[in-house]
């Protein structure tokens, strides 16, 4: 009998056990207590803080009675019940993370509560957190939700986490304060719905099914974007957020544009603003490289230009030129006049070289534009096609060139020397970037800016000419601002500026100056 009596007590404490597991008692939350101080009315000295991760807990109802808590960890147990938490009134910071929850904020809401960690649960549907004004963070990474909702009223939120769920299209996050957004490993194709996140400064976006990066543009404080393993693949959709002014990291490793030819540099020369791409720390020679190769400034342009030409004109039989060649005491004597497009250039070269025949010979370029009405063949420019200014180029037949309006222009080495074995000096017309490129050769010739002061008047004339279109004309009228900046900046970059509002009035100035300079 006694052994039967102990055989029965034996098995109601093994049941007792098996009811008992994974239920929380007072000694075990003892364990977990910490962080002494005052309760938040002020009236007692209580523990704050309770830390039970890893505890195989599933039922902690227990905490019903611990009301003064503010921070409390409960990740990794078999917890699927927080009814508990709504007689915690000045809890702030929740982690749950790692539990068997199907549900969240299934309690009456701490009104304090700010930090809310669900992520690694099997939470199906976001629910209406209207209630919960004070939340600043809360992360749900891991569960099986496919739509993003009740946030609205969450006007708090400023860190949001959602990866690794089912999502497929970013909703109900209209104008919220957002600064943290992952949304990564998820199935989501469109960002569109992140225009209105204008606090936004850090998104993680990455192995989705995103081919657009609209949606991205106007968030002017964002600084770091991870799109790695989408579906991105041209090289225009930089341009949403090319003007980003603080956007410091981008990663798009695993998307098709990484494909590109010229991707690399490409992307720089686009987003300067970036320090980080594609996990490799971007290098101020490569912005240099990036910006040399695709938007070179005009000097680059212009050095490379005289670099080209002495490269081509090395590799011909060489021959001497007296008559162009510095002597002992000056230069082969040139006038260069430029400004913009239909500023008089024209007809003041070919005046000038009328008036002063016995000393100047004008000097056509080539270009590869088509004449414009009025003009000749080989008496205003040399009218040639692409294919006959490349070999021209290979060659080493020009001294200069550039290009302006989408055509080329030259200046060659034989039309000077021609003029030059006449014992004449050569008059030649230019815009600004056949200058810049002059001005790398051994020539020294004096340079006179031709340039209209009323701009008004200078559109007008464009206008009735009748030989341009109206984006010829804007650009044209732009760069008389551009060629009096350059005077400004650059004091004694042209000998001489001369007004051409009224051309009769610039050719006795022209005139006057020539004269002075020849010791007439």
């Amino acid at each position: 009998e006694d052994e039967q009596e102990e055989d029965g007590e034996e098995k109601d404490s093994e049941r007792s056990e098996e009811q008992l597991k994974g239920v929380l008692d007072e000694d075990t939350a003892a364990e977990g207590l910490h962080t002494l101080g005052y309760s938040a009315p002020g009236t007692e000295y209580v523990y704050l803080h309770l830390s039970l991760p890893g505890r195989e807990l599933s039922d902690i109802s227990i905490l019903s009675g611990y009301i003064h808590l503010q921070k409390m960890d409960l990740s990794s147990n078999k917890i699927n019940d927080l009814s508990c938490i709504s007689h915690m009134p000045y809890l702030t910071e929740l982690n749950a993370s790692k539990n068997e929850l199907t549900t969240y904020f299934d309690f009456k809401a701490p009104k304090s509560l700010k930090e809310a960690d669900f992520s690694h649960n099997q939470i199906p549907k976001m629910k209406d957190l209207s209630a919960y004004h004070s939340l600043t963070k809360l992360l749900l990474d891991f569960n099986e939700i496919e739509e993003i909702r009740g946030l609205e009223e969450c006007h708090s939120l400023t860190q949001l986490s959602l990866s690794h769920n089912r999502l497929t299209a970013i909703r109900g996050l209209q104008n919220l304060p957002i600064r943290i957004l992952n949304l990564s490993f998820n199935q989501i194709e469109k960002v569109n719905e992140l225009k209105s996140l204008k606090a936004l400064r850090w998104v993680d976006l990455s192995n989705n099914k995103i081919n657009s990066l609209q949606g991205l543009e106007g968030h002017d404080l964002l600084e770091m974007i991870n799109l790695e393993d989408n579906q991105v693949a041209e090289l225009s959709e930089i341009k949403w957020i090319e003007d980003l002014p603080l956007l410091r990291v981008l990663n798009l490793l695993k998307n098709p544009v990484q494909e590109q030819d010229g991707y690399w540099l490409s992307t720089i020369f686009m987003l300067l603003q970036v320090t980080d791409l594609d996990l490799k720390k971007v290098s101020a020679e490569e912005k240099v490289a990036a910006v040399n190769e695709l938007d070179p400034p005009p000097e680059v342009v212009a050095a490379e230009d005289h670099r080209t030409h002495v490269l081509h004109n090395s590799e011909q039989p060489q021959r001497v030129l007296d008559s162009t060649l510095p002597g002992v005491d000056e230069f082969y004597p040139m006038l260069v006049l430029l400004g913009p497009l239909a500023g008089g250039r024209r007809q003041l070269s070919l005046k000038i070289c009328r008036q002063f025949k016995n000393f100047f010979r004008f000097g056509p370029c080539h270009t590869t534009r088509t004449a414009y009405f009025g003009e000749v063949n080989r008496l205003d420019y040399y009218f040639i096609s692409q294919e006959e200014f490349d070999k021209m180029v290979k060659a080493g037949k020009f001294l200069a060139t550039y290009n302006y309006s989408g055509h080329r222009y030259g200046l060659g080495r034989d039309t000077v020397e021609s003029i030059a074995r006449e014992g004449l000096a050569t008059c030649v017309h230019l815009e600004i970037e056949g200058v810049r490129s002059l001005k790398n050769t051994h020539f020294k010739p004096k340079y006179v800016l031709l340039v209209p002061k009323d701009k008004g008047k200078y559109e007008e004339h464009l206008r009735r000419t009748g030989l341009f279109s109206r984006p010829e004309i804007e650009e044209a009228v732009s760069r008389v601002d551009m060629y009096l900046q350059i005077n400004q900046d650059f004091p004694g970059y042209f000998d001489a500026v001369i007004n051409t509002d009224e051309l009769d009035e610039a050719f006795t100035e022209l005139t006057h100056l020539v004269k002075v300079h020849l010791g007439l």
